[in-house]
């Protein structure tokens, strides 16, 4: 096979399953490219009519007195300029907002993948990264329809049409233009896509490098700065600029070659009909405004053309998105498993031998823990030595390498994710608040709560003076990430969100954190009664970061993984 069909092939591979996903709106692409004809017949009309009708009255004023019929040619003329603008704003207007519900359809589909995914797939890649997935590399989809797929192929339908038509009036001008256009028009399609596939190509992965070498910088900043490698990942962060830099340079000077020569040949191939069009007029054969209207009908020609220079050659970045996301797409989510059966009794919690390795060393090795249903274990340990492991063990984020995990008599690894979690409720270590009400932050723990149980809850976490004393109470916006509460304040809205939900299993990581002293004894006393009865793990760097427990038990990082140990 041929590189040139090799790369077709490939390029086909790549781009089919976002083909069908256009597919589902085919006939909005289909209205959406007639749209772009009608306002390119449009634009060839009103020029050539035009020229046409100003040639014609020039030449019948220096005529004899004759009878010449300027309304219906001037009506013509008006009815091109109003559909070209009405087509024209229409065509915007319809495909801009075809595409938002296309990049809705790709960005919604990718997602919903996303989120299946377990937690050892989505630490292969930074949380930047994924972002980039997410918007970056849809966005660059966008292409596919309004510049890739319907202008050339509308540009194509304006070449022949225009070409047929000239051959009504002059046969080798006709021919002329096919001979000229329609291999201008491979050049501006199939040759700039291959002229400009490396740099659009290497473009995108430079710009996700760039995008998390950012984040990066601001995020580490402190890091960076204490131990003197700010300048050398600066230094990564300019290599990595210039690079996509001299992409774009480069990219800009192909699309304007690629468009210098449109304008050749468009003016070529206007001179030349003109030239054949003044021999013709010379032997009688085609009046003068009718070699004027070929000749500005040439022209005007070009503005089916005039686009499709910078749109193929970023098609290798289009390419390489698709490519991205294939890849994201055949990563296996959380596998299947049984569903969970009966009622809300307490369950029990076991770790039999546990291990887990990641980045090629075991993060926890030969953990043993007991959870006896209605019991409450705390388990301690310093930052990163694995405590938060053992929470994501039990929601199966992942599952472990060796030993076992068992909810009442299931393993967890057999355990339907979806079923599993719906009977636990998990604080993590950040309060993850959304830019909502207060209430609506809080039903996420319970979307049927009443105001009164919102209400209940916020008092058990000392919450509810301050929410009374709020102007709009529970209809107060929390802002981005809980940005308009103190720290302590969204921990413990975090917090109420578990306790609404009322799960059988509890595991709290950290559920003290930001609080002052006096409000975290509030809290505890709060928290006590509300476990009695249920299954709780709970998760802290000291013992007095918690509320009483049935047995305490400490993570000690080893250097085979950690491991847990009885405190007295």
């Amino acid at each position: 096979m041929s590189p040139l069909a090799t790369g077709v092939t490939h390029l086909y591979r790549s781009l089919r399953p976002w083909l069908g996903v256009l597919g589902a709106r085919r006939g909005r692409l289909w209205l959406g490219a007639a749209l772009m004809l009608a306002t390119l017949v449009s634009a060839l009309g009103l020029l050539s009519l035009s020229g046409w009708f100003i040639t014609a009255t020039a030449v019948a004023a220096l005529s004899l007195p004759v009878f010449f019929d300027v309304f219906a040619p001037g009506s013509g003329v008006r009815a091109f300029a109003v559909a070209r603008t009405a087509s024209r704003y229409l065509e915007r207007l319809y495909n801009h907002d075809t595409v938002l519900r296309l990049l809705a359809d790709l960005r919604g589909g990718v997602f919903a993948r996303l989120v299946r995914l377990d937690a050892r797939t989505l630490s292969r890649a930074r949380a930047a990264q994924w972002l980039n997935r997410l918007t970056a590399d849809i966005d660059t989809l966008d292409n596919l329809y309004l510049r890739l797929l319907a202008p050339p192929l509308v540009a194509l339908a304006a070449i022949l049409g225009f070409a047929l038509f000239a051959m009504l009036f002059l046969p080798v001008a006709g021919w002329l233009l096919l001979v000229l256009l329609v291999p201008l028009w491979l050049v501006l399609t199939v040759g700039c896509a291959a002229w400009g596939w490396r740099a659009s190509h290497r473009r995108v992965d430079r710009q996700e490098a760039l995008r998390v070498r950012a984040v990066e910088q601001v995020e580490g900043l402190a890091e960076l700065t204490a131990y003197g490698a700010l300048e050398t990942h600066l230094g990564h962060w300019r290599s990595e600029e210039q690079g996509l830099l001299d992409d774009q340079r480069l990219l800009g000077k192909r699309t304007a070659a690629a468009n210098a020569l449109t304008t050749l040949v468009i003016q070529l191939a206007a001179v030349g009909v003109l030239a054949l069009g003044l021999a013709a007029l010379s032997s009688a054969a085609l009046s003068g405004a009718q070699m004027v209207m070929l000749t500005l009908g040439t022209l005007a020609v070009a503005e089916g053309l005039g686009g499709l220079p910078m749109a193929f050659t970023q098609l290798g970045a289009t390419q390489r998105a698709a490519e991205r996301l294939n890849a994201q797409t055949a990563l296996t989510p959380e596998r299947a498993g049984m569903t969970l059966q009966g009622g809300g009794a307490a369950p029990s919690l076991v770790y039999r031998d546990v291990g887990l390795c990641q980045g090629g060393r075991w993060v926890l090795r030969g953990v043993d823990l007991v959870l006896a249903p209605g019991q409450q274990i705390a388990v301690i340990g310093a930052s990163g030595s694995g405590k938060s492991t053992l929470a994501q063990l039990a929601v199966r984020a992942f599952d472990p390498d060796i030993g076992d995990l068992r909810f009442d008599d299931h393993e967890i690894a057999e355990l339907a994710p979806e079923s599993l979690r719906a009977r636990i409720g998990y604080l993590t270590q950040r309060s993850e608040l959304f830019h909502d009400t207060l209430a609506a932050n809080l039903r996420m723990g319970d979307p049927a709560a009443s105001d009164a149980q919102l209400w209940a809850v916020l008092e058990q976490v000392d919450l509810r003076e301050w929410a009374e004393a709020l102007p709009q109470g529970l209809a107060t916006w929390v802002g981005e990430q809980g940005r308009q509460l103190s720290g302590g304040q969204a921990r413990r809205v975090a917090l109420a969100r578990v306790m609404l939900r009322n799960s059988p299993l509890v595991i709290l990581d950290e559920p003290l954190s930001g609080l002052d002293a006096q409000t975290a004894q509030v809290v505890k006393k709060a928290l006590s009664h509300w476990l009695a009865g249920r299954t709780a793990l709970l998760l802290a760097h000291e013992p007095a970061a918690l509320p009483a427990c049935d047995s305490c038990w400490r993570l000690v990082p080893g250097a085979q993984g950690a491991a847990l140990q009885p405190m007295s």
